[in-house]
């Protein structure tokens, strides 16, 4: 196996994150987060970036991404463990943990691992932020349901 190097810190090869909302993403109160009463593209869209930068290893199930100053990924929770290191910037990040609402900060060279079913919200640092989230299992396999907490809402119809 030859070995690849990738630079993720550096800005070359980062395109807007895609707008379309992946089969995988759930409401939490059940049904699709397409039928949910937010609007995913107002959210998200101009805040998160993924990479082109191959990652060629077969086991190694990852996202790279990089996210805009003080953008907040609405609240979520996943069906699996998630790890995510952090390269560049900060996360805030708030979950819930034993009833009680806690708030780390991951730095660069920082891990989070949040646990298969704890719903939490990241905040971006002041310059914004880059890392990698990596899972136990495919991403083919990973569903994430979405909480109703930093959301644009849906316009009414």
């Amino acid at each position: 196996m030859a070995l690849t190097f990738g630079d993720l810190v550096d800005d070359a090869d980062w395109i807007p994150l895609g707008l379309d909302v992946a089969p995988s993403y759930f409401w939490k109160d059940g049904g699709l987060l397409i039928d949910a009463p937010v609007d995913f593209a107002a959210t998200f869209g101009g805040s998160m970036w993924v990479t082109t930068k191959p990652i060629q290893v077969k086991r190694f199930n990852r996202n790279p991404l990089r996210v805009r100053p003080n953008f907040t990924v609405p609240r979520h929770h996943h069906n699996m463990d998630e790890l995510l290191f952090v390269f560049a910037g900060e996360y805030s990040i708030e979950y819930e943990e034993d009833g009680e609402w806690q708030t780390v900060r991951v730095r660069p060279g920082e891990f989070f691992l949040s646990r298969a079913g704890t719903a939490y919200t990241m905040t971006a640092g002041s310059e914004g932020v880059t890392y990698i989230e990596t899972w136990p299992k495919p991403v083919a396999e990973l569903e994430t349901y979405w909480h109703d907490f930093g959301w644009l809402k849906a316009p009414s119809s």
